[in-house]
């Protein structure tokens, strides 16, 4: 009985779908990433080369894919006030605009923009541990990012050759 038990508890857990991530598909065989020594960039190029089945190699002439950060940037915005004029509430918006092209003007990924943005309380009372709680949450937010572009990248489709 029990292993019957054992048994049917085996099947229903291999039923369900579950399985570990592994590496992504991309169509290229090698990528460059533009910039990757510090930051996001950094950040991607680890990912891409334990997430994906491309090889990433150094400079980009030897790339099949060219991976451009073209622009990073973080904005902090007032949400609301209190009564005295106060910042109540803000958000912290992340935003990177990305483009993916073998070099040779097809686009893997035309450029496009991602943005993520979280908000957050503010209390001038906690002003230490607001700072800190903003310098994670940008932390979260880049982790955040790769992951997206990760899904992007892995989405991309090999480019049609232009027609001259």
């Amino acid at each position: 009985m029990k292993k019957l038990l054992a048994g049917l508890l085996c099947l229903s857990l291999a039923g369900c779908g579950f399985h570990l991530r592994g590496t992504a598909d991309v169509p290229f065989e090698s990528i460059y990433v533009a910039g990757a020594t510090r930051g996001i960039a950094l950040d991607l190029k680890r990912n891409l080369q334990a997430g994906t089945n491309a090889k990433v190699v150094d400079t980009a002439s030897e790339a099949d894919a060219i991976l451009q950060l073209t622009r990073e940037e973080r904005k902090k915005e007032i949400l609301s006030l209190t009564g005295t004029g106060r910042v109540r509430e803000f958000r912290l918006l992340y935003r990177v605009r990305i483009r993916l092209h073998d070099g040779k003007g097809a686009e893997y990924l035309p450029p496009s923009d991602i943005e993520i943005s979280r908000d957050v309380s503010f209390n001038d009372a906690e002003l230490l541990a607001k700072e800190d709680e903003e310098q994670l949450l940008y932390r979260d937010m880049q982790a955040d990012m790769v992951q997206q572009i990760m899904r992007r990248v892995a989405a991309a489709r090999k480019p049609v050759p232009r027609v001259q």
